[in-house]
């Protein structure tokens, strides 16, 4: 478990609640209540990773009701939270790797998508090109006639 720690800038945005791991104890934040335990979401370095937060929080993060009124927070002094894991889970490890897996492979498609697209519209001119050629020697043709 890691030290206790303030800095919101790196704090995670997107988390659901989860259930305190097997043989770790409850721990209370800054305020003195019980802290509630979360487990991160979104698709970061801390994918699947749980921690301890202060628990007035209303909402993680807080809500906002109106694009004016600011939204509920927590005590100003208590921005508490813990790290639980230290590593990230293997279901997390391996999201990550077929994620980056299957964006890569998108943009393998998607390239190659691109060049056959550059290359059938450079076949087209070339036809019209040859076309145009033909059409203009037919008629340079005809006209010594008349």
């Amino acid at each position: 478990m890691s030290l206790p720690c303030s800095d919101q800038s790196i704090r995670p945005k997107k988390m659901q609640s989860a259930s305190l791991p097997r043989g770790v104890e409850a721990v209370r934040c800054w305020c003195g209540d019980l802290c509630k335990v979360k487990e991160v979401t979104d698709f970061s370095d801390w994918l699947g990773m749980k921690f301890f937060m202060c628990a007035n929080y209303e909402s993680d993060p807080p809500e906002s009701i109106s694009a004016y009124l600011r939204p509920p927070s927590p005590p100003p002094l208590c921005m508490y939270y813990r790290w639980i894991d230290t590593e990230m889970p293997d279901w997390a490890v391996t999201e990550i790797r077929e994620r980056g897996r299957c964006a890569w492979a998108s943009l393998d498609l998607e390239e190659r998508r691109a060049k056959a697209e550059a290359e059938e519209k450079a076949e087209q001119k070339k036809e019209w090109e040859d076309y145009c050629v033909e059409q203009r020697a037919f008629i340079d043709k005809e006209e010594p006639r008349r």
